[in-house]
């Protein structure tokens, strides 16, 4: 989890809910033998962020490894499915510079899960909601099966 991601929930709860451990910290080693990112990064099938912010998405486009989410990004193997669900206020969605980070991570080879219209978190109508969780279920498991 992103330290932005904790303030919406709790890596507690989200432990709790999924049953699964959750890193919060690029840097936290939980064994001297490993590198915890790396670790990771090797065990993964499918890389999916979801909600994925405007600066998750600039973080992930840049190759910067600055918190447990990118640094896992960057450490993953060739052939890892990488899947971004931008979620995010319409202007911040729709302006340029974030356009510009989804088509450079579509080039990498990224797929993406676009934001649905709906009244967002701040009030506002528009493009920028994180698509339904069925949805976004089901386009993993298309993935997984294809």
């Amino acid at each position: 989890m992103t330290d932005a991601a904790q303030a919406f929930i709790t890596p507690l709860t989200l432990q709790v809910l999924s049953k699964r451990p959750v890193h919060t910290n690029v840097m936290a080693e939980d064994k001297a033998d490993s590198v915890n990112h790396i670790d990771l990064a090797k065990e993964t099938e499918i890389f999916l962020v979801a909600p994925a912010s405007a600066d998750t998405i600039a973080r992930l486009s840049q190759g910067r490894a600055d918190d447990i989410v990118s640094a896992v990004a960057l450490a993953l193997p060739q052939g890892v499915k990488k899947v971004i669900a931008p979620a995010m206020n319409t202007n911040m969605y729709e302006n340029p510079l974030t356009q510009r980070n989804i088509q450079t991570l579509l080039d990498l080879g990224f797929k993406t899960i676009e934001p649905k219209v709906a009244l967002l978190a701040c009030g506002d109508v528009g493009r920028g909601a994180l698509a339904d969780v069925p949805d976004i279920v089901q386009y993993v498991q298309g993935i997984c099966k294809g």
